[in-house]
């Protein structure tokens, strides 16, 4: 159960990172690029279904994106759950 708990912790630090460098352009030839493409590959899978059932929320000319805060939640409660 305790490496369950710590595989769910990271997977939560690895969508913090992700959602950090969303604020931040990174260029395709970039150092960044290779570490924001593994991020992106791993929140995808989890994020991307969130995405098509909560579209983002249109503000003014930009749209805030809530899926990573309902993983954020999701995850929690999993968590909680499993009492980690």
């Amino acid at each position: 159960m305790a490496v369950v708990c710590i595989l769910l912790q990271l997977y939560l630090l690895v969508l913090v990172v992700r959602v950090l460098l969303s604020w931040f352009p990174i260029s395709a030839d970039g150092a960044m690029a290779p570490v924001a493409g593994f991020l992106y590959t791993i929140t995808d899978p989890v994020l991307l279904p969130l995405r098509r059932l909560l579209p983002p929320v249109r503000m003014g000319g930009m749209a805030l994106d809530l899926s990573p805060i309902v993983a954020f939640f999701g995850l929690s409660i999993l968590m909680g759950i499993l009492g980690c």
